[in-house]
């Protein structure tokens, strides 16, 4: 290989396509991109982005003893190929629930900012949040209490207006038992 490449075999003065030159022509020109979401929420209709997206909860186990953490996983899909944006109500996009007590606290939270948020999904995306709930119930701002044995709902929603109605909300049940 080497005596090929000291002999000067590829370049040669009559053969204007030499390996190692580049034309400026030949150059590639910029890609072209677009705002996915910007078309997504020019083109899809609200009904049909809320109705592309859906939420799941699941835990790995149904039944624990008392005052082990109980895992949940979150899961929130894109089914559609395009990138889809849902305007939620608040900054506060999403939230998850035990028994209906927000992040399972029973006292009076802040109410979120009077504004509108965005919730941005590309084309396909699936994520996944993670969350442990160790049984207890917020009652004061510096007081938990734990939890009786008994059914629990876990719950996860989609900040937008009737959540139920477009299947961004999702809950499983687990059971305390001593």
């Amino acid at each position: 290989m080497r005596r090929i490449y000291e002999s000067n075999a590829i370049s040669r003065d009559d053969d204007q396509f030499t390996p190692s030159e580049r034309s400026s022509a030949s150059d590639p020109q910029a890609a072209r991109t677009i705002n996915g979401s910007a078309w997504s929420k020019r083109l899809v209709p609200h009904r049909l982005r809320r109705r592309a997206v859906s939420v799941d909860v699941s835990t790995p186990v149904t039944t624990v003893a008392p005052e082990t953490p109980i895992p949940f996983t979150v899961t929130m899909k894109n089914a559609l190929p395009i990138p889809i944006t849902i305007r939620t109500r608040s900054p506060i996009r999403w939230t998850w629930s035990i028994d209906d007590a927000p992040e399972a606290s029973r006292t009076t939270r802040r109410e979120p900012p009077d504004r509108p948020g965005e919730l941005h999904f590309d084309r396909g995306e699936r994520r996944q949040f993670r969350r442990r709930w160790p049984q207890r119930f917020k009652v004061s701002d510096r007081e938990w209490a734990p939890a009786e044995p008994g059914e629990y709902t876990i719950g996860a929603v989609i900040n937008v207006d009737d959540p139920d109605r477009w299947g961004l909300s999702d809950e499983t049940t687990v059971r305390i038992e001593s």
